[in-house]
């Protein structure tokens, strides 16, 4: 199995990014080939297994269009770190580690954080329905804030994924109590056995803190992202009145403090200067030895979003007792390895526990020790990474039964490609193209040009039947011929460039004979709304346009949407920005498009359209997935059959690690009509975004 991995590292603050660092050696002592796809930043972890890489997350997707990997899997988290990995996950379905249930705060920042309202009222009405999107209209008006805990955004997202792991029976329910249908796969968040040395890591305590941390004094410890749902407020409470009676208990915060819950005027409020300490973030070993420093942990969440604690486990494999809340996940462990505070009178409860804890230790170290035989026994790495592998390789399994064949990447000649059955012969086709050219010059140039590129357009083609509509756009009549004889369809309309409301006859006769008519509408294509119905044709065709538009490309994929049928097809095509041609020209100080020049003037002073904008195959895919649809091919290959050889700027490409794939000169792609156009002004695309 060839795996793309998703997720955060360090120095990205982040407990995922923790995990994923501990889960990663396990996964590539099972998995062949792992590549770990990132943000643009140096990670601080270094992995010594040969068949675990890390990328640069562009790399991705033109290697995911060519089929390269059997899985992919995403980390989803609510922090910033993680919306260019929401992006993807949206346009490319990938199995889900979802490690919480709401995702509100990821997708404020995918969408409010970028300015697009627009986005985010979507997703709060898809998800929570009018009410809902009423009350989002206020938050954008400024009169309440977003309703982050209430609504989960995650619908979308959940929707388009093949399946999902959760660390928890609680987490099944909640989805499932959703009415989502994703598969489901419970994992247990995982954790390592420390072996740490007490007596060490309570005098690096002593020496970091100034707290007088003597045999006898006893240590409580709150670990992570010190955030408001962590109950800090009611733990500071709970031992100011514990310290009415032992005056030497201490307690340490050890996480990044968060900047909207301020804990220090609390802390000199209750008179606990002496006995508080607020460590911030530090690296995972030494969080460990601070955590094996302290004698009694807490570990409270309320409101829960479904999230497995990873540091609570760390503190039960340290054997540490622990005080957690009585809701959510949390009520899934022992009830003899955790002592579980309930959620109302937080700070009396925990007052109680904590006296009852240092009146008698015996207790204590007995639950201690149950936590730590509870996590040996679910939550070890490996029993964690067999079960992953297990998972991903039923998804992957499902996948191939379920998806159309992968389309191979086409780099260079792709005369090896075979035809589909309903057409002849390469050669044959390509005659039968020529002869519908021979009484006009200019258009027999063109077409040798592109002779290559027409016959591949044709094979990527899905037949019709006599009861079905084509269009191909841009239309020459070159090809157009073949969409009925060799490819069945019952009616053909072409469409040009032109004032709305006009439709010309057009015919053209082969050198054989044969006599081709269509009608052709003329309009423009990212201005006009086009004169079809709505669900009007079962394929379009839409060859070597796009690069003309200089405004709009996405109102001409809004109306290719609307007057597609359920389910239809559109075959695009255009020049490659990123093809060795253009390498080549940019080493040798040319131009990269490959067609660049201004449109002199006709004599009547006419002036033809220009290519305005010359795309790469990953906004392509980003267009036409933004317009409803999904890709079910994605390649690049040639123009004509003679070209220059390359080599210098492929070897370039090689020796510097940069991807040759996808480097001929014409995009070709093929999608599929879901739904609705998804998103009108594509940020890739568009700015402002």
């Amino acid at each position: 199995m060839h795996l793309a991995y998703f997720s955060p590292l360090n120095p990205r603050v982040s407990g995922i990014s923790d995990y994923s660092e501990a889960l990663l050696p396990q996964l590539a002592e099972r998995i062949e080939e792992i590549d770990v796809f990132l943000e643009d930043y140096a990670p601080a972890a270094r992995f010594s297994q040969p068949n675990l890489r890390l990328r640069r997350w562009q790399e991705f997707e033109p290697e995911y269009r060519a089929g390269r990997f059997d899985a992919v899997l995403y980390h989803i988290g609510n922090n910033p770190f993680h919306v260019y990995i929401y992006d993807l996950a949206l346009r490319i379905p990938g199995v889900l580690v979802l490690h919480e249930f709401n995702l509100h705060y990821l997708v404020a920042h995918a969408t409010l954080s970028r300015g697009d309202w627009p986005g985010y009222l979507r997703e709060v009405e898809h998800d929570a329905g009018p009410a809902a999107l009423e009350r989002a209209r206020q938050a954008q008006a400024g009169l309440v804030q977003p309703d982050y805990d209430g609504i989960a955004l995650n619908r979308t997202l959940l929707e388009r994924s093949p399946g999902a792991i959760v660390h928890s029976d609680y987490m099944v329910r909640t989805v499932r109590q959703a009415g989502l249908k994703i598969p489901l796969r419970r994992i247990p968040h995982g954790v390592a056995i420390p072996d740490v040395d007490r007596g060490a890591a309570r005098h690096m305590l002593a020496e970091q803190t100034g707290l007088p941390l003597n045999d006898s004094a006893p240590v409580f410890g709150i670990f992570g992202f010190l955030k408001p749902y962590k109950r800090i407020y009611e733990a500071l409470h709970a031992l100011a009145r514990l310290r009415t009676e032992r005056s030497d208990a201490t307690l340490v915060l050890v996480g990044e403090e968060h900047p909207h819950y301020p804990l220090r005027p609390l802390i000199r409020e209750l008179a606990l200067d002496d006995a508080v300490r607020i460590l911030g973030h530090v690296p995972i070993d030494t969080f460990t030895l601070y955590m094996a420093a302290v004698d009694i942990c807490i570990n409270l969440r309320r409101p829960t979003a479904g999230e497995t604690s990873g540091s609570l486990l760390q503190a039960l494999a340290l054997g540490k007792p622990t005080l957690v809340s009585e809701i959510g996940s949390f009520l899934e462990l022992p009830d003899d390895a955790v002592f579980k505070i309930p959620p109302e009178r937080e700070a009396e409860w925990l007052y109680e526990y904590m006296k009852v804890l240092l009146d008698d230790p015996e207790l204590a170290r007995a639950v201690g020790e149950r936590g730590r035989a509870y996590v040996q026994r679910e939550c070890q790495w490996p029993r964690v990474a067999d079960q992953y592998e297990q998972f991903l390789q039923e998804c992957a399994s499902r996948r191939a039964q379920t998806a159309p064949p992968k389309p191979e990447a086409v780099v260079a000649a792709s005369s090896s490609a075979q035809p589909r059955a309903t057409l002849p012969p390469v050669e044959e086709l390509e005659e039968y193209l020529v002869g519908f050219s021979h009484a006009n010059r200019p258009l027999e140039e063109y077409l040798q040009t592109h002779l290559k590129r027409l016959v591949r357009t044709l094979q990527i083609t899905p037949p019709g039947g006599a009861e079905d509509r084509v269009l191909e756009m841009g239309c020459y009549l070159q090809m157009t011929p073949a969409l009925g004889k060799y490819l069945g369809y019952g009616e053909i309309r072409g469409a040009y460039f032109g004032p709305l409301g006009k439709t010309d006859a057009r015919s053209t006769t082969s050198i054989s004979g044969e006599t081709f008519s269509c009608a052709m509408d003329l309009f423009d294509a990212e201005r006009d709304r086009f004169p079809y119905p709505d669900g009007h044709f079962r394929t379009v065709l839409c060859c070597e346009l796009i690069e003309h538009l200089a405004d709009d490309p996405m109102h001409m994929m809004a109306e290719i949407n609307r007057i597609l049928a359920p389910g239809g097809r559109l075959l695009l095509t255009t020049p490659n920005i990123i093809s060795l041609r253009s390498v080549h020209a940019v080493l040798h100080g040319y131009h990269p498009a490959l067609f660049p020049s201004y449109i002199k003037p006709s004599a009547d002073g006419t002036v033809d359209p220009r290519h305005s904008r010359e795309y790469t195959p990953r906004e392509i895919a980003l267009l036409v997935e933004a317009a409803g649809f999904q890709v079910e091919l994605l390649e690049t290959g040639d123009y004509a059959h003679v070209l220059e050889d390359y080599a210098e700027a492929r070897k370039l490409l090689e020796r510097n690690g940069l991807p040759a794939s996808f480097r001929g000169e014409v995009i070709f792609c093929r999608a599929r009509k879901l739904g609705p156009v998804r998103d009108r002004w594509p940020k890739d695309l568009y700015y402002p975004p």
